[in-house]
C-alpha cells in the first residue's frame, strides 16, 4: 500500500492473565482504503478492534489516526477523533425508529437536531434503509439490523470505519449487497475501512489489503491475490480451495 496511513498500528500487544491475546501487531490503512483482518477463531481480531477502539488499554504499542497518537483513549474520545465502529451482536434501539437511531450517532457529531436528522436520512438512503426510516427498528430483519449498526457508526462522521463481522449470517445475495454499499462508500466518500470477517466471499470482493492473525501474532500480508496463495495461510485458516469465488464488485 502505497498511501499514506491514516491508521498506524504499531507493535499493539495485549495480555489476559495467561493469554497472549495480541502480540506484537502492526499494520496501516490508508485513506480510502478497505484492509481486512482475518485470522481463525480466537487470533486476536476483535481484541485488536477493541484496542483501536479504546474498549481496552494495550499493555504496549500504539495506535495513531492521521499521525495524533489515539492510544488508550476512551471509546467516546477515540469516536470523536474518528473512529467509527460496529460490533457483532447488533442491539439497535429496538423502541426508537431507525432514523431516531441514526440520529443517536449523529448526536455525536453536532447538537442540531435538524442536521442530525438531515444527516441521518442521508445515511439510511445510501444504505438502503430509507424507506424504513420511520420503522421500529425491532421490526428490521437481520440484513436490515446490519446495515443499520453501520448506519450508526457511518453518523459520527468517522475518517474510519472497523467493521466487525457485518456479513455473519447473510445469504449470498445479501453479501453480494454490502461488498457494493461498501465498496461504493470508501470510493465515494474517502472513508477508510477495516472489517474482520470470516466470510471469505465479501473479504476477497471488498479487501485491497489483508492482515492475517493466527495466537495473537501477524503471519502475512498483502494483497487478496497473495494472501490466498500463502502457505501458513492455507495451513492455519483458508484451506485449499476456501478463497475462491469471490462476490461481485
Amino acid at each position: 500500500m502505497s498511501a499514506a496511513p491514516l491508521l498506524e498500528v504499531r507493535a499493539i500487544a495485549k495480555r489476559f492473565r495467561g493469554l497472549q491475546a495480541v502480540d506484537d501487531v502492526s499494520f496501516a490503512v490508508p485513506a480510502g482504503g478497505i484492509v481486512a483482518l482475518i485470522g481463525p477463531n480466537g487470533a486476536g481480531k476483535t481484541t485488536t478492534f477493541n484496542l483501536i477502539a479504546g474498549a481496552i488499554a494495550p499493555d504496549s504499542g500504539s495506535v495513531l489516526l492521521d499521525g495524533i497518537d489515539i492510544t488508550g483513549r476512551r471509546p467516546d474520545q477515540a469516536c470523536r477523533a474518528g473512529i467509527g465502529r460496529t460490533f457483532q451482536l447488533v442491539k439497535p434501539f429496538g423502541g426508537l425508529t431507525v432514523l431516531q437511531n441514526v440520529m443517536v450517532g449523529a448526536f455525536t457529531a453536532t447538537a442540531d437536531r435538524a442536521a442530525a436528522r438531515q444527516a441521518a436520512a442521508e445515511i439510511l438512503d445510501r444504505l438502503g434503509l430509507a424507506d424504513k426510516a420511520e420503522s421500529a427498528a425491532r421490526s428490521l430483519t437481520l440484513p436490515e439490523r446490519k446495515r443499520l449498526e453501520a448506519a450508526r457508526a457511518l453518523a459520527t462522521r468517522p475518517k474510519i470505519l472497523l467493521l466487525d463481522e457485518v456479513m455473519a449470517g447473510l445469504r449470498p445475495t445479501e453479501i453480494d449487497r454490502m461488498v457494493r454499499v461498501f465498496s461504493d462508500l470508501a470510493r465515494d466518500t474517502g472513508i477508510a475501512i477495516l472489517l474482520t470477517e470470516h466470510v471469505m466471499r465479501a473479504v476477497m470482493a471488498l479487501s485491497h489489503h489483508i492482515v492475517v492473525l493466527h495466537h495473537g501474532q501477524k503471519i502475512c500480508e498483502g494483497t487478496p491475490e497473495q494472501v490466498a496463495r500463502d502457505p501458513q495461510v492455507l495451513e492455519c485458516y483458508l484451506g485449499h480451495g476456501q478463497a475462491s469465488g469471490p462476490a461481485p464488485a
